[in-house]
């Protein structure tokens, strides 16, 4: 029988029609399959990626890709803004167990299109700092939120629409990004490179433990000509 979701239980694994296979024992909550369904941990307001799936009315498995981290309050996000607060139950290698802290109708995690919100890409809070380089020059700037495709930053500095950007958090490698839309002094950035999910769960990880005094020990500005200079920014 296969491995138990958060409630402990691991109730009778059933198609996503909700249909119980003949001559199956059944449990309490049926269990269903989710192949992919990315979403959030929040741990104490840390964000972190997760991929959900098997789940079923009281509880989810979900693959980690970090341990879960010392928490009073846990929460799981669906892309949609669904939140769900959930207490952690087992935790074995890349995978844990979580129970619904109230049951919750299987449907809003099977089909996120009939939430209250329209369903976007898992989009991960770090309020982070780092470096930002542009035209020659190198600002401070706050790493608000990032995901597959891009991220959200604030920046003392204008930035032209569709301008090209490289940005450096000291712990993780360079991020090349162009504008894509501007309220200075919030900018959005899409990423020349985009992220797989499991990229984008390790990526995370650093950022979510990146304190502002850490911002001394970034390495110093690229200068142009130098090796590392040869792709041009803005």
């Amino acid at each position: 029988m296969a491995e138990g979701l958060g409630d402990g239980d691991p109730g009778t694994e059933v198609s996503g029609t909700g249909a119980a296979p003949a001559g199956a024992e059944l449990r309490a909550t049926p269990r269903f399959t989710l192949l992919i369904r990315a979403a959030k941990l929040i741990a104490d307001g840390r964000e972190f990626l997760c991929i959900l799936r098997d789940a079923s009315a009281t509880g989810f498995k979900a693959r980690l890709f970090a341990p879960v981290p010392v928490h009073d309050d846990l929460a799981m996000e669906l892309g949609n803004g669904d939140r769900f607060p959930i207490e952690l139950v087992w935790a074995r290698g890349d995978y844990a167990g979580f129970r619904f802290c109230d049951q919750v109708q299987v449907e809003r995690l099977l089909d996120e299109a009939h939430a209250s919100y329209p369903k976007r890409q898992v989009r991960l809070r770090v309020e982070s700092d780092g470096l930002l380089h542009s035209g020659g020059e190198t600002v401070r700037i706050a790493l608000h939120d990032i995901s597959q495709q891009g991220a959200s930053i604030t920046s003392d500095k204008w930035l032209l629409m569709n301008e090209l950007v490289r940005i450096e958090t000291g712990v993780t490698q360079p991020l090349y990004a162009k504008v894509r839309w501007r309220s200075h002094p919030r900018y959005g950035l899409i990423f020349e490179q985009t992220f797989k999910l499991d990229e984008l769960g390790h990526l995370v990880l650093p950022l979510q433990h990146l304190a502002s005094h850490d911002i001394a020990t970034l390495r110093q500005p690229i200068r142009p000509g130098s090796p590392d200079g040869d792709r041009q920014l803005g």
